[in-house]
């Protein structure tokens, strides 16, 4: 079945020393960029854009890596070099291994159609082709059967809660069925990466919230690498495994949402996460204690579990300690109701 991976996951991604200048003698000023020239100095003195500046990140394979950022920090820039529809001016992008920068124009074919699929923002589907001619389009150029490429696509409009719909046409759909058949399109691919570029920015919150949600179930299931970009810190917070966070085309903070959250690395960061709602992201085992002598006393909580679902399952026992497991149910520490508490108020200073 389509939908089913292996043991063995394939799609990370290390990118390595990568860099984008944008002008017409790239190559030339390296160099000095590296040296420390400065993106306002790049331009102003040699009239070159410094799209991206020595980004380093490794994602694991069947992880979903959120890539954030303001608009310009670089984002976009960033995710198209994957599939190399940016050339970089200097660095590395491994797939499992392979340089995509060095394929060959037959290999990148190859790659682009077997290895990646991408959801964009805008929907991109075609207007004069129905839902299912919309989901069939990458396995027609492929080469694969229409029946078989029927067969695959019909069980991926169903798994995103399109069945029904796939004799429609893209204007009678809402933006968020249209994107539904986009990420039903790239699913049906298989491939292992999946690039998903601002792909639920133009939708209403509810919409958005509601995508988000089928991409988390999904991925129970898929486990691909899933390289996300957005600008909402929330979108970002609630989807990503990993987050890397660019600002001028540099990685300012990379890490799990707890790392950010709890650790900012600079007052840019913290501007950020100043009004993030704490008890979402914040898990249990960042604010217990390790277990102590003392026989431990209150409700059994796992370390993962979100500080706010801690406060609720503490308030319904009326209890105000509790005692907090790993995955295998082993007691590795205890927490409190106030320490939880405290955990989602954002400290002042």
């Amino acid at each position: 079945m389509a939908n089913q991976r292996p043991d063995h996951l394939f799609g990370g991604i290390k990118i390595r020393n990568l860099y984008k200048i944008f002008g017409p003698n790239a190559a030339s000023h390296i160099e000095a960029v590296r040296n420390g020239l400065s993106k306002a100095n790049l331009n102003e003195k040699h009239g070159h854009v410094l799209g991206l500046c020595d980004i380093n990140i490794e994602m694991p394979a069947g992880s979903i890596q959120v890539i954030m950022g303001l608009s310009g920090s670089g984002k976009s820039t960033l995710i198209r070099h994957i599939n190399r529809l940016i050339d970089p001016t200097a660095g590395e992008v491994l797939v499992d291994g392979v340089d995509v920068v060095k394929m060959n124009e037959t290999d990148l074919r190859e790659f682009r159609r077997h290895q990646t699929a991408m959801v964009f923002q805008k929907f991109a589907l075609l207007p004069h082709r129905s839902v299912l001619d919309n989901t069939i389009f990458g396995l027609e150029i492929q080469g694969i059967p229409r029946q078989a490429s029927i067969e695959t696509a019909m069980r991926w409009l169903e798994r995103v809660g399109l069945k029904g719909f796939e004799e429609k046409y893209p204007n009678q759909l809402s933006g968020g069925m249209q994107q539904r058949v986009g990420l039903a399109r790239a699913l049906a691919n298989d491939a292992p990466v999946l690039l998903m570029d601002e792909a639920y920015s133009a939708l209403d919150p509810l919409i958005r919230m509601d995508m988000q949600t089928v991409l988390l179930d999904l991925q129970k299931e898929i486990r691909k690498t899933v390289v996300f970009i957005t600008h909402d810190l929330d979108e970002a917070l609630r989807l990503g495994d990993q987050i890397a966070i660019l600002r001028d085309g540099e990685v300012i903070q990379q890490g799990t949402s707890q790392d950010i959250v709890l650790r900012p690395a600079d007052q840019y960061i913290e501007n950020f996460v100043r009004e993030v709602n704490r008890g979402r992201v914040i898990q249990v085992e960042a604010v217990m204690d390790p277990i102590d002598a003392t026989t431990p006393q209150g409700p059994v909580i796992p370390a993962d579990t979100t500080i706010e679902d801690a406060v609720r399952i503490l308030s319904a026992a009326n209890a105000t300690n509790a005692i907090v497991t790993n995955e295998t149910g082993k007691h590795i520490g205890t927490t409190t109701f106030q320490k939880l508490v405290g955990a989602m108020v954002s400290p002042r200073h």
